[in-house]
């Protein structure tokens, strides 16, 4: 198998394991990943999810031996069937999982790698992880959404400037420029990601995910729309029952116990 799944405590860890090719993607591994973000986007018991990697790289990207025979051949590759078919349908599912998804970033992310990792609503880093982005390197370009994430993130003009030069941000660099939520110690980096998914797992879920699709929505919408999309969304939270415990324990004065409902 190219890829380990379980769930614990309401986190779920989708590991990414093809450690001896730094976890390229290929058809296989594709394929799982969607699978497995659609699973646990629907599971009722998974309040976050977490996208992890075995070995030393969190991904290298697309998995060029594959193509490797039709280049030789001096054939051009399918590369936007592979994005229209595997990809973006990941991309997708990451952005609209109705429950907050990690990055567990423990070395390079390189290609398709940087777009999933940047796809997630928090990447911790070890302080040994890398984002390559070194599509214009082999007459690319950025892929899978890694401009539009680093656009939202940086401005327009500095993801320009990154992806035409196709930078390698190490992780303290990518911290300062807001790319990483964290940056800790390797020898801490597990136990840190752990917790700070099972920290998301114990709050409200049901508006961690109302937040995403704010957030989403804010970088395309006019003024008028966005505040009209928080009526929306405010009436939907202000209708869980995670609301109504929060304002009860504020009362109280005691910690909040969220269901995710």
């Amino acid at each position: 198998m190219s890829l380990r799944y379980e769930i614990n405590h309401g986190v779920a860890v989708i590991t990414l394991d093809r450690p001896d090719v730094l976890n390229a993607f290929n058809d296989e591994l594709g394929v799982a990943a969607l699978e497995r973000v659609r699973e646990a986007s629907e599971d009722d018991s998974v309040r976050c999810i977490v996208i992890a990697a075995s070995g030393r790289a969190f991904s290298s990207g697309e998995d060029l031996a594959a193509l490797a025979d039709g280049y030789g051949r001096g054939e051009a590759s399918p590369l936007g069937d592979t994005l229209r078919n595997r990809y973006n349908p990941l991309i997708r599912a990451i952005r609209t999982a109705p429950k907050p998804v990690v990055a567990a970033v423990g070395g390079v992310a390189a290609g398709a790698g940087v777009s999933v990792a940047l796809a997630c609503d928090f990447r911790i880093a070890s302080e040994r992880a890398k984002l390559v982005l070194a599509f214009v390197k082999v007459g690319l370009v950025p892929d899978a959404g890694s401009i539009w994430f680093l656009a939202k993130a940086i401005g327009a003009p500095r993801a320009f400037e990154l992806a035409a030069s196709g930078a390698v941000l190490d992780a303290e660099r990518a911290y300062e420029m807001g790319l990483f939520t964290e940056v800790v110690p390797e020898d801490a980096f597990e136990e840190r990601w752990r917790s700070f998914a099972a920290g998301l797992a114990a709050g409200p879920t049901r508006a961690y995910a109302l937040i995403k699709r704010l957030s989403d929505s804010a970088s395309r919408s006019s003024l008028d729309e966005q505040l009209d999309l928080e009526v929306e969304v405010q009436t939907e939270a202000g209708a869980t029952k995670d609301h109504l415990e929060g304002v009860q324990a504020f009362f109280e004065k005691r910690p909040p116990k969220f269901e995710g409902r």
